[in-house]
């Protein structure tokens, strides 16, 4: 029961599709796209989808920002 309740605590925390990091980001899906492509982001492409953690993009922009 433990081994599942991390799983889903660890899935909760990876964000799936560039129109969802566009909203966590708070970025347009166009900007979003462009900054994953170029490599801007902390993300990777996993089976043609691109996937991020919450707690990775989150630290990049309080680095970014200060």
């Amino acid at each position: 029961m433990m081994k599942t309740e991390k799983n889903s605590s660890d899935s909760m925390n990876l964000i799936w599709g560039a129109a969802e990091i566009a909203k966590l980001i708070g970025r347009s899906q166009r900007a979003t796209f462009h900054m994953l492509d170029s490599g801007e982001l902390p993300a990777k492409k996993v089976g043609g989808r691109w996937v991020a953690e919450r707690g990775t993009l989150v630290r990049f922009f309080m680095e970014t920002a200060a």
